[in-house]
């Protein structure tokens, strides 16, 4: 005996196609949207991380810039002390300086020279006097230049000859001289530095 089926089978297998295929793209959608979520919530936790170390970064840069203020602010305290501690040194060098200069002249100024006067403008020092010989002159000349601690730079400005008249009424032939030289501000006090003395009488007075 035939069997005929006389229902609609293929509209059966389309309609369960259809509902299969939908089936798919919801798991698909459901799919997708929580692979999104997952990469939503990784992305955020991400961006919270990197604000929380720029966060850090932003806190400790602040740290450092203060310090550094500090340290400019620092500098300058120091700088100004050492302005200060200059100035006091240079005064009580120069406070010392005319007996150092005194000294040097007596010390370097050789038999038969004679210092009749000096003068200070500054740093520089003029002095006039006389001399038994040009050489005299000469030999005072070489003792600032490579003796003195203090004395630098000598130039001699005129010497010329003149005849004096002594106390015995003799005519004697001797050398007027004026020379400038430098007095040298150290950085610290020689070691050699000699105590004060009187100048001796060869070169404190113009003979008679």
């Amino acid at each position: 005996m035939i069997l005929i089926n006389l229902l609609p089978h293929r509209e059966e297998k389309r309609k369960y196609r259809k509902q299969v295929f939908f089936v798919g793209l919801g798991v698909a959608a459901a799919v997708g949207v929580l692979i999104a979520g997952a990469w939503m919530m990784v992305l955020t936790e991400l961006t919270s991380q990197q604000r929380g170390r720029n966060d850090f970064l932003s806190v400790e840069i602040k740290k450092l810039e203060d310090q550094i203020h500090d340290i400019a602010s620092l500098k300058a305290e120091i700088e100004s002390l050492k302005a200060r501690q200059k100035v006091v040194i240079d005064f009580q060098i120069d406070r010392n300086m005319p007996v150092h200069l005194l000294n040097e002249l007596a010390i370097q100024t050789p038999e038969g020279v004679y210092l009749s006067s000096l003068r200070q403008d500054g740093q520089k020092i003029v002095v006039t006097g006389i001399a038994q010989t040009n050489e005299r002159v000469s030999e005072l000349l070489r003792n600032i230049a490579n003796n003195s601690i203090w004395l630098e730079r000598p130039e001699l400005a005129e010497t010329k000859a003149s005849l004096v008249v002594t106390s015995t009424r003799e005519q004697k032939r001797l050398y007027d001289f004026s020379m400038k030289f430098d007095l040298k501000r150290p950085l610290e006090k020689p070691k050699s530095a000699v105590p004060a003395v009187s100048a001796p009488s060869a070169s404190s007075a113009r003979p008679s």
